[in-house]
């Protein structure tokens, strides 16, 4: 990519890049030759686990060294020119238009309410120090986390109670198809088992939104056993949880069930009168099933039926559209399980396109953040409109 593949988002005060290098080194150059070099309040970065996460914020930190850099791994990249895997992807917000701060949340293993209620709280006061003129009414919210920690719910509760009306989204980190360990990046270093808050103030018109393509159906099923700390669940309806599963939702065999199963058919949770996906990582050898969200025994789970993916996503760009008027970027955020139902429904080339024609910049994740809630098999970000002539 050259200069010209990231003029379509100036209007939005927000320059985008891409690179395939094979090396941190080329990745982190083809990137700086993309971007511009001054006048940043911040650059995210989206990155493959392809490269080494520790000397690639390192590089990217130096290079870019009057600028905070923030980002996280993937589980896949979405990039200018559509879906990519093996890449990285960078937004620049341009001091102009865009105010940013940052704040790291360590240790999650031992994290309390009141810690993200505090950091959250401190975070707007600082956001109101260095851009006095602030209006919560302009600003927004990003949350990037480990995303196999396990204490996303409780993060994004704690952050959204302190953040009074300002919105918030994100996504929880990658490592490609692997689960093994994802990776936050701050100030020059990686970080594993931590979060990022990162408040952005605008003059420009955005708006968060959230999009599924799931219909709840009549079939119940009640989690009777499980163990909470590890999102696993043993017995279903009391019955072997894979068994109880595959029935309910019409696979006929649970030796099958595998990440594209888990993706054409998940399960919904009935909050405040919505339905938000809970999607199954995988399958244990004992039939138990490993979720990527928080579980609770007695907790109703009910099987979904699946509505238009291409067609479902059309209608949240068409309301983004209505609602702002020209969208000249989405910052996304997208479940790996919705890529990897689009591929096993032939449609990953037709969601690629529709992506590329919206200018979508982000990355797939291991779950989304939106308000207070983490979800799962969704796609959440933010709309950013164009600059008034």
């Amino acid at each position: 990519m050259g200069q010209a593949d990231f003029r379509l988002s100036e209007a939005s005060g927000v320059a985008v890049a891409k690179s395939k290098a094979a090396t941190v080194d080329g990745a982190v150059a083809e990137l700086a030759a993309q971007l511009p070099s001054d006048d940043l309040a911040l650059i995210l970065v989206f990155v493959s686990p392809h490269y080494d996460p520790h000397h690639f914020i390192a590089e990217i930190s130096r290079q870019f060294d009057t600028t905070p850099v923030c980002g996280c791994t993937t589980a896949g990249e979405l990039a200018p020119d559509g879906w990519d895997e093996n890449s990285v992807v960078a937004l620049a917000f341009s001091r102009a238009d865009f105010t940013a701060v940052v704040r790291p949340i360590l240790n999650l293993d031992s994290f309390r309410v009141e810690d993200g209620r505090r950091i959250g709280g401190e975070l707007c006061q600082e956001l109101l120090r260095v851009s006095p003129q602030v209006d919560r009414g302009n600003s927004f919210g990003l949350v990037l986390i480990d995303g196999l920690c396990r204490r996303e719910e409780a993060v994004m509760s704690a952050i959204y109670a302190s953040l009074d009306d300002i919105p918030i989204v994100g996504g929880s980190a990658g490592d490609g198809l692997r689960f093994e360990r994802t990776w936050v990046f701050f100030e020059g270093n990686a970080y594993t088992n931590a979060a990022l808050l990162i408040l952005l103030n605008t003059s420009l018109p955005f708006k968060v939104f959230k999009c599924d393509n799931f219909e709840p159906m009549p079939q119940k099923m009640v989690v009777t056993e499980a163990d909470i700390e590890s999102r696993t669940v043993k017995e279903l309806n009391a019955e072997p949880a894979a068994e109880e599963y595959s029935r309910m939702v019409g696979i006929m065999d649970d030796a099958k069930l595998d990440p594209f199963s888990f993706a054409s058919h998940p399960v919904l949770v009935r909050v405040g009168g919505s339905y938000y996906a809970r999607s199954i990582q995988r399958v244990e050898p004992d039939g138990s099933l490993h979720f990527f969200c928080a579980i609770d025994e007695g907790m109703v789970l009910t099987a979904a039926t699946s509505r238009s993916l291409v067609g479902s996503t059309q209608d949240v760009f068409a309301q983004m559209q209505d609602q702002i008027g020209e969208v000249s970027l989405y910052i996304g955020f997208e479940c790996l399980l919705r890529r990897l139902d689009a591929e096993q429904h032939q449609l990953a080339r037709d969601m690629s396109e529709l992506y590329r024609q919206n200018r979508v910049v982000g990355f797939h994740t291991y779950g989304e953040q939106f308000g207070s809630m983490h979800v799962n098999q969704t796609f959440t970000g933010v709309a950013i409109g164009r600059r008034q002539a």
